[in-house]
């Protein structure tokens, strides 16, 4: 499996946080509407993502729901035909919640800054520090916690659920 280091945080300013992701990010901004059908599963969280305009694809992902910087262990698998793909599993699996997304996406070494409108719900920035290996972990938390630094979250701002689970009330 694959893993990474991520952090959640409700956004105060989206202007602010996109000038400073601006100025931090290697690449230009990409820009992604987002769909991701969550689906009932015995462990972790499964979801279909289809990028509008783009492809879709499968996650599989597993991480403790806690505020601070976390490790996620994902497997991701691209989708032929998304919308067949989905009704397959709506069937099989039964669908919990769709997560409705507009994101900005920006790379700082391999940290990927996610500045996300998310429907139902508000902004929210993201980070996500792509590890190779395990003995990556570390230097992925300080990434993390340095970008927390120059974005200036405050605890309280930090969230430890997913989109899915804040709009299922959980």
């Amino acid at each position: 499996m694959k893993q990474n280091v991520e952090l959640k945080a409700r956004l105060r300013d989206l202007s602010a946080a996109r000038r400073i992701a601006t100025q931090l990010a290697s690449l230009p901004v990409e820009q992604l509407r987002q769909s991701d059908t969550y689906f009932g599963c015995a462990h972790g969280r499964l979801k279909l993502r289809e990028i509008h305009g783009r492809h879709a694809e499968l996650i599989a992902y597993d991480r403790p729901d806690h505020h601070d910087a976390r490790t996620s262990q994902y497997r991701i698998s691209p989708v032929a035909d998304g919308a067949s793909f989905k009704e397959l599993l709506a069937t099989a699996l039964g669908v919990l919640v769709v997560v409705e997304k507009e994101r900005e996406l920006y790379l700082h070494e391999n940290v990927r800054i996610h500045l996300d409108q998310v429907a139902g719900l508000g902004d929210f920035l993201e980070f996500e520090a792509v590890l190779r290996s395990s003995a990556e972990l570390d230097e992925g938390h300080r990434k993390v916690a340095r970008l927390s630094a120059a974005f200036g979250l405050a605890p309280g701002d930090l969230v430890a659920s997913s989109y899915s689970d804040l709009l299922l009330g959980r």
